[in-house]
């Protein structure tokens, strides 16, 4: 298939903010046109044309799908398992001897597993009554899956993986039962999260936090729209609360840069310092 041209997406943005309301317009270009290009094959569209038509007829269902595609939904639990002994020995010990209860926003929370991962660990610290955790995304059909956790089997095997690298005192399976394939995960786990539809892109604080996680989501942004995202971030948070990206993103190059001290490099984790 011929590359899509910088016009046709630039149609494509256009339609979407106008007909649905959505703004994919800084988002990284070449990862967009990738996922663009993947939709068209993968629901055998004959042209670029012919799924501009189909998202202009409004269809709701079909944009759902769309969504899906296009926001990135590929994650696993205790992904990078240094990271979470950090989070275990460092972040989260440091903020409940300040604190006797915290609050946690996992932004971009996609299909749940880094907020499980997260509750497993608090209740394994045997803390889950002190923390509050929200959890968003712009799929709402995304969200519904994170609320009613149900994996592949197949998958449990590297999650399991990275519980015993992140130095989980059990075994995982301690957390789920299997049936016909699937691991359905204890929802007791979850009774402490609230799940609400969020925009990144839009640029609204909604609430104050102790620690936000925001892994993996703004490699698929442009600078300007990293830089937007990070400063709704940065009042997000009360001061000396944290910031932890993913492992391929930093904060060093953005615009608040300096109201933000490097807490670990390696796991990119930062604290706030500054108003």
């Amino acid at each position: 298939m011929q590359e899509l041209e910088i016009a046709q997406l630039r149609a494509l943005t256009d339609l979407l903010k106008s007909k649905y309301n959505y703004n994919f317009t800084d988002y990284a270009m070449s990862s967009f046109r990738r996922r663009i290009q993947r939709i068209i094959e993968l629901y055998k569209f004959s042209s670029f044309d012919a799924l501009l038509q189909k998202l202009n007829l409004g269809n709701q269902e079909f944009f759902h799908e769309f969504l899906s595609e296009i926001t990135v939904n590929v994650t696993e639990m205790f992904r990078d398992p240094t990271f979470w002994i950090e989070i275990r020995e460092k972040i989260l010990p440091d903020l409940l001897n300040l604190n006797k209860t915290i609050s946690i926003w996992h932004a971009g929370c996609s299909s749940g597993e880094e907020v499980l991962s997260m509750a497993i660990l608090l209740r394994e610290m045997g803390i889950e009554g002190r923390v509050r955790i929200v959890a968003t995304d712009i799929d709402m059909a995304i969200l519904k899956k994170a609320k009613e956790p149900v994996y592949s089997v197949k998958n449990m095997e590297l999650n399991t993986k990275n519980y015993e690298r992140a130095k989980g005192p059990h075994t995982l399976d301690r957390y789920y039962e299997e049936k016909s394939g699937k691991a359905y995960l204890d929802k007791s786990l979850l009774k402490d999260v609230i799940f609400r539809e969020h925009n990144l892109v839009e640029g609204q604080v909604f609430s104050k936090f102790d620690l936000i996680l925001c892994r993996n989501v703004m490699i698929y942004f442009n600078q300007s729209l990293q830089n937007q995202v990070l400063k709704v971030f940065h009042e997000s948070l009360f001061k000396n609360s944290y910031l932890a990206v993913g492992s391929k993103e930093s904060l060093i190059w953005c615009e608040i840069a300096n109201k933000f001290l490097v807490v670990n490099n390696e796991e990119k984790i930062y604290k706030k310092i500054k108003d």
